[in-house]
């Protein structure tokens, strides 16, 4: 009986967007597991800086060469919606 009100009573596993995970045994390190994977694994390899100043200079361009195409999009829009009502 005990048992079961106390499992009525208990603290939820999810509180306020974070997991409770005082239930679980832990070491010292919390995730020796996940750590020893991660270090064996070459994920933690040093990423090259080139390659991604590449690709962060390559999106500006990029934004910069979609804002032109817009900008001129709208002045031929301004520019043709002006002649069609010069011709009237």
């Amino acid at each position: 009986m005990l048992y079961a009100l106390k499992n009525l009573f208990r603290r939820p596993a999810i509180r306020m967007g974070r997991v409770d995970n005082s239930l679980f045994q832990t070491t010292r390190l919390r995730n020796a597991q996940f750590v020893s994977f991660m270090s064996q694994s070459d994920s933690l390899a040093p990423m090259s800086m080139d390659r991604y100043d590449t690709k962060l200079r390559r999106r500006k361009r990029l934004k910069t060469a979609l804002v032109l195409a817009m900008i001129a999009g709208a002045a031929w829009v301004i520019i043709e919606s002006a002649h069609a009502i010069t011709m009237f």
